[in-house]
């Protein structure tokens, strides 16, 4: 199919924020169960440093998009105002997520480190701030959850019917026969 495709550094960007995306939700639900101690504060510490990373990327990301539109949606009526809500709340949640987390880290008595290097402090040890930022951000990785769900079904939807939606978004090269 011919469609006007995404841009490679469109689409390196979308892999990217989807590989560190998962990784985050992953490492973030499974840290909760461990114990206290040292594995635990790395654990804490690694999902820390890799969020900003992710809040960093979908800054660019969305540079990248308001200096290179995408190309127009091959879908029309329901389904593009589908695509659409759905891209707009990733990307409001993706914002979302880890700026209330670096609120609620903000509002404990240690320090914000990404990949060690100490951050400035936006806040005090105040337990009822850093609760509040905390419910935020758990509400914004539920939201990613489900809105990341919503998308993949669109793509699978998308695959299933082949009519070049999907394709935009990958390497001509997985497309040659």
């Amino acid at each position: 199919m011919n469609a006007p495709r995404y841009t490679l550094p469109a689409m390196l960007l979308h892999w990217a924020q989807a590989a560190i995306v998962l990784w985050l939700l992953w490492r973030g639900w499974t840290m909760l169960d461990l114990p206290k101690g040292p594995l635990r504060s790395a654990a804490y510490g690694l999902h820390k440093s890799w969020g900003l990373m992710a809040l960093g990327l979908v800054l660019l990301r969305m540079v990248w998009r308001w200096r290179n539109p995408p190309p127009p949606a091959l879908a029309g009526g329901f389904e593009a105002v589908v695509a659409r809500i759905v891209h707009r709340g990733l990307y409001l949640m993706l914002l979302l997520a880890p700026l209330a987390g670096y609120l609620a880290s903000s509002f404990t008595p240690y320090a914000v480190k990404l990949f060690g290097v100490e951050l400035p402090r936006l806040g005090w040890p105040d337990e009822a701030l850093n609760g509040a930022f905390k419910a935020v951000h758990v509400f914004a990785v539920w939201a990613i959850a489900g809105l990341v769900g919503l998308h993949v079904a669109g793509a699978l939807k998308h695959a299933i019917q082949r009519d070049g939606t999907l394709s935009r978004m990958l390497p001509r090269w997985l497309f040659r026969n």
